[in-house]
């Protein structure tokens, strides 16, 4: 990757970037496209929730190692430090939906073998890293891709209340509907569970074909394309100069590391410390996304009641109790309350913070800056999931997860001074982006 200076050509800088007006979608138009976006991202989430649970618990069941059940969570979220940069332009360059339908393929081929194997006794440690690695680099393309759909398919009157459908779409089957429903399912065998799963891509995949609009970035020819690397060093210089995104990335990398730890241990938490059954570890995990579903319905009325300042410090403390709650107890209903409030704070996080990007980042842009704050974010998983199942192996679970809650307390301060009422107003003032 370049540097942080600009190594640009001097053809490549003749023009800054710039953010003009968006051209509303017709209201029709905008509505429809908010329904198809938030089934879409309901029926695949519910796919994704449905693989999260039954990967970890087939990885169970072959070994009782903790790095080694940590290390499915690692393969499924490694790829956003491998390749989320180069996924970034790719959608600056290619149609987004596009790219959606052959991510959706991608997930659908790994789920198939994964159901192949399965059905001949065949599972092993290496296929599920495998299956998991596919699957992650799959969630790269797909993720960043659908981020940049809202603010081409929705005018930007009713961009909030589609990132909050969306956003609450994504954790309520995801985190709520997906673990409860694979949990169900698991119980009846891991064959089941994943050809449900591919199902539900399946159908995802049909439902964007209803999608309305014209999802390829809009062509500049007066500003060269560059290179692959000056084309990624112009999305990580973007986000590094804006003060307020680079504190949100920053924040959010302590964040989602911990979700990384939380999510890839508590499968070994869940049976040997709590003795849960896959039903029950179901429901513990469908406390993220009940947390999520509230956070989702009242993010609006939290907004307007706190600020978004203080509906984003929130997750701060929410996450803190969801990886805090292991540490003092393994009794089912209070690590599922640590949980609920990690899902609220979460979805409320998300909201406000795609709002603030789309108002900030221009189009031509977006690609390049989803893939860089992801890199920050979803990037960040495997390091906790890894660094959780060391941790785990050398003082135990419990100071693992100790580790990250003093973690997540110390960027308390920071995110107060950087995310002032100031900056949030002028971000809230910014023109809507093209």
């Amino acid at each position: 990757m370049e540097s942080s200076t600009d190594q640009r050509s001097p053809a490549t800088k003749a023009r800054p970037l710039t953010r003009t007006p968006q051209e509303a979608p017709p209201r029709d138009v905008s509505n429809r496209n908010t329904t198809v976006l938030v089934t879409f991202t309901a029926i695949t989430n519910l796919a994704d929730g449905v693989t999260k649970v039954v990967l970890p618990l087939m990885a169970t069941q072959l070994t009782d190692s903790p790095a080694q059940v940590a290390g499915v969570g690692l393969t499924l979220t490694l790829p956003w430090l491998l390749v989320a940069l180069h996924v970034g332009v790719l959608v600056d360059r290619f149609d987004r939906r596009l790219l959606l339908w052959i991510a959706d393929i991608a997930r659908m081929l790994v789920v198939a073998a994964l159901l192949f194997l399965s059905l001949q006794d065949a599972v092993t440690i290496p296929a599920l890293y495998t299956g998991g690695l596919v699957l992650g680099v799959a969630e790269v393309v797909a993720l960043t891709s659908a981020a940049t759909l809202v603010p081409s398919a929705v005018a930007p009157a009713g961009q909030e209340r589609a990132n909050a459908w969306v956003a609450g779409a994504e954790t309520a089957c995801n985190e709520f509907c997906g673990p409860f429903v694979g949990g169900l399912l698991v119980a009846a065998g891991a064959s089941v569970a994943l050809g449900w799963t591919g199902a539900g891509y399946l159908i995802g995949t049909l439902i964007l074909v209803l999608l309305v609009g014209r999802f390829k970035p809009k062509a500049d020819d007066t500003r060269p394309a560059g290179t692959v690397n000056q084309r990624i060093g112009e999305g990580v210089r973007f986000l590094w100069q804006q003060r307020l995104l680079r504190l949100m990335a920053l924040a959010v990398t302590v964040l989602s590391a911990c979700w990384g730890a939380w999510l890839a241990l508590m499968p070994l938490v869940a049976t040997s410390l709590m003795d849960l059954d896959a039903r029950e570890y179901g429901m513990l995990l469908s406390a993220l996304g009940a947390g999520g579903l509230v956070g989702a319905l009242t993010v609006t009325t939290v907004n307007r009641v706190l600020g978004r300042r203080w509906s984003m410090f929130a997750d701060l403390l929410g996450t803190a109790a969801m990886v805090a709650t292991p540490v003092i107890s393994t009794n089912l209903w209070v690590v599922a309350a640590g949980a609920f409030l990690g899902g609220m704070g979460g979805i409320l996080w998300t909201v406000n913070s795609r709002t603030i990007s789309q108002r900030l980042v221009p189009d031509a842009m977006f690609g390049r800056y989803n893939a860089a704050a992801r890199l920050f974010s979803w990037g960040a998983m495997p390091l906790g999931a890894g660094l959780v199942g060391v941790l785990a192996e050398w003082f135990g679970i419990r100071t693992a997860f100790a580790v990250f809650t003093v973690a997540t307390l110390l960027i308390i301060v920071p995110f107060l001074r950087t995310v002032t009422p100031q900056a949030l107003a002028e971000a809230d003032a910014a023109p809507a982006r093209r």
